[in-house]
């Protein structure tokens, strides 16, 4: 176990890479404080200096890691030998046709087919992913569509992880790609009902998706038109099809305030009607079934959230249908045609709550059947069913997938993902913990163990959060995880505030000016883990990406005794300076997450946590940093920056690595081969920081 970045013998003629830190300074004049910036210069990836300066720190970081080759080949082999390389995914319904997707051995990437009329039906093969990744590093979809009359397919690909996408369009009687083509595209796509007009969006200079256009397949893309433009840099604009077929809806949303807009599927040229203005402080959400638009939101102090209905005839005259409950937290509501479901968060977990529409329907839950689980719809296609498909699984249950008849109340699992390599829930535990925050706050903790556990502290111990926008970690299944927990690491998960684990307030808590909360909690997650003869500061990892990358900074500055070592993925550590360039992909819709610097009580409260700004001359743990160069959520130089202030300011000696992907962006490689690879290296530098135990 190496304590130091001392490198062995045969590499002793390895240093870390040192920028020379005034190449470039920048100097900005904020709130009365000069902020003098060493590392500005790596912003620009077109500068020789600096891609030569990320290739340093691969070539440091792969000497430093040389002695680990042999145990991240194990760690490898192991995950993909968990694996059903052959797999397919169950076939779903979407009228005469069925479905799915599949894998094979040796290939990265799925294989999407379908059947006509019967689940034995030949198969149609309408696209290999896998050949059109062919000479290209990279490959990731955007959006992947059928039109309604199953006869064309369009399709959003990126080739380079910077996420613009490029549209094309496939006719699948022929099987040969149109003309149609677009480029530097965001995020989703819509079918009309008429089978020839695709809507589609594009971007503005940040990556801001602002503008929704229609497309008619078979022109020029120079004859497209635009259906709609939102000027206001914090909102982010969207697009989708409602499961009924009658409408395209295009949502435009901040993190405070959203606005939909109706168009009739049938009429796709049809002026977008809007189901209400856009208002302060009110978000909402629109599914349709009927006569009738169905209003998840948090108008009228519904902090909560509650469902409203609209008529569509009428569709700003909301009434209430489902009320505003204190202690159930309103995520969402799926819509068919007969009934609706609505997903509920209570004490943390998720539940599922069946209606009906007619009036002698009564309302149920579905029930699950072990104390901590996570549970998410699958696509559901179809409208007019009685069925609804959802995907279930624990830290032990492997992923299953379950058809629930509403009806009835009846369940099938279609599929339960097979763990290959002996795996046996019953050697494994799973607890839930609340652990009490310094201001009284009850903090859930996921936990998951080999047994037998005896609590003396000589566990290592992996504690993960991620903690902002809402998002809320499920303690699901990973058959990755087990290479740790089978070496004797607890896995942990601190649902920390910042995310909706325990309702809406629970990410209030956690953003702008309460955003140390995230922090503190996380820090008083691990030291009650540590009091509880969990583990001990010694084996204690943490680790979290992108938002949980900040996470990662921040309670290293605060807390660098408490940790063993520390992985940070693609961190979000450069805050301030970030949130003054709005320039920079998401900076201006994150000024309603984070604040904005320029107004003098958020850059104090930034101030505070922000990584890059408070990285001082003491010790730090052994620390791993990943990052992608394409990366447009998270721009690589954060953490290049990042690390190089680390290693001009720490005072010790532990292995301080960088890791950059130099062909890939936010979400790390594309292929599933080279992602277990990486999760192997990440795997590698925690055992070898770590003693483990060896299981009884």
């Amino acid at each position: 176990m190496p304590d130091s970045e001392t490198p062995s013998s045969s590499d002793r003629a390895i240093t870390p890479a040192t920028p020379v830190a005034a190449l470039l300074p920048h100097d900005v004049q904020l709130h009365g404080e000069l902020r003098h910036d060493d590392y500005f210069w790596m912003r620009d990836r077109t500068d020789p200096a600096v891609l030569r300066h990320l290739e340093a720190e691969n070539e440091y970081t792969a000497a430093m890691m040389r002695h680990t080759e042999a145990l991240q080949e194990t760690l490898y082999t192991e995950m993909l030998g968990r694996i059903k390389e052959d797999d397919s995914r169950p076939p779903e319904r979407r009228g005469a046709w069925y479905y799915y997707s599949r894998t094979e051995q040796g290939k990265a990437y799925p294989i999407f087919c379908r059947r006509h009329g019967a689940l034995d039906a030949p198969e149609e093969i309408y696209y290999d992913q896998n050949e059109a990744a062919a000479g290209h590093e990279f490959h990731s979809l955007g959006a992947l569509e059928v039109s309604p009359d199953h006869g064309t397919l369009a399709i959003l690909e990126d080739t380079d992880g910077y996420e613009n996408f490029t549209l094309r369009v496939r006719d699948l009687a022929t099987g040969e790609w149109l003309e149609d083509r677009r480029e530097n595209l965001g995020f989703g796509l819509a079918w009309a009902s008429d089978n020839y007009t695709l809507f589609y969006l594009t971007t503005d200079a940040a990556k801001r998706s602002d503008t929704v256009w229609r497309h008619w397949v078979g022109e020029s893309v120079e004859h497209d038109h635009v259906v709609f433009h939102d000027p206001d840099v914090r909102f982010n604009v969207g697009v989708s099809r409602a499961r009924s077929g009658a409408f395209v809806f295009i949502h435009s949303g901040s993190f405070t305030s959203t606005e939909t807009y109706a168009v009739d599927a049938h009429e796709p040229r049809a002026v977008p009607r809007c189901v209400a203005p856009r208002a302060a402080d009110v978000e909402y959400d629109v599914a349709h079934s009927g006569d009738w638009f169905y209003v998840t939101t948090n108008r009228d102090g519904a902090r909560n959230f509650k469902v409203m209905r609209a008529p569509v005839a009428a569709p700003t005259a909301w009434e209430e249908w489902l009320p505003h409950r204190e202690h159930v937290f309103v995520e969402g509501v799926d819509v068919f045609r007969d009934w609706l479901v609505v997903q509920e968060r209570r004490e943390g977990l998720r539940h599922l709550r069946i209606t009906p529409f007619a009036a002698a329907g009564v309302p149920h839950d579905v029930e699950f059947p072990e104390p901590a689980y996570g549970v998410d719809l699958a696509r559901n296609p179809e409208f007019d069913t009685t069925t609804l498909r959802f995907v279930y699984s624990s830290f032990v249950t492997p992923p299953s997938v379950i058809d629930y008849d509403t009806v009835a109340r009846t369940r099938t699992v279609v599929k339960q993902d097979e763990v290959l390599g002996g795996y046996e829930p019953s050697q494994y535990a799973v607890e839930r913990l609340m652990v009490t925050a310094r201001d009284g706050a009850r903090v859930p903790v996921s936990l998951v163990y080999r047994t037998p556990f005896v609590r003396d502290g000589a566990r290592p111990l992996l504690l993960y959060a991620y903690g902002s926008y809402g998002y809320t970690l499920e303690p699901t299944f990973s058959s990755q995880r087990f290479s740790l927990i089978d070496r004797g690491v607890v896995y942990a998960i601190a649902h920390v505030r910042g995310g909706q684990e325990m309702g809406r307030a629970w990410y209030d808590d956690g953003k702008m000016a309460h955003k140390m909360n995230t922090f503190t909690d996380f820090i008083d997650c691990a030291e009650q883990l540590v009091r509880d003869r969990f583990t001990s500061t010694d084996r204690l990892v943490a680790n979290g990406g992108s938002a949980g990358g900040l996470l990662m900074g921040a309670v290293l500055n605060l807390r660098p005794d408490l940790w063993r070592a520390v992985v940070a993925d693609v961190p979000f550590v450069d805050v301030i300076n970030t949130m003054l360039d709005d320039t920079i992909p998401l900076t201006a819709q994150e000024w309603e997450q984070w604040g904005n610097p320029r107004e003098a009580e958020a850059y104090a409260v930034m101030r505070r946590y922000s990584p890059y700004d408070n990285v001082e001359a003491k010790a730090y743990p052994p620390i791993l940093v990943t990052s992608g160069i394409n990366d447009s959520r998270v721009a690589f130089w954060e953490p290049a920056k990042w690390v190089a202030r680390l290693r001009a300011l720490k005072t010790d000696s532990n292995p301080l690595l960088l890791k950059m992907h130099l062909g890939a962006g936010h979400g790390g490689a594309s292929g599933r081969y080279e992602r277990l690879r990486e999760q192997a290296f990440r795997y590698a530098f925690i055992l070898d920081q770590t003693v483990p135990a060896t299981p009884s």
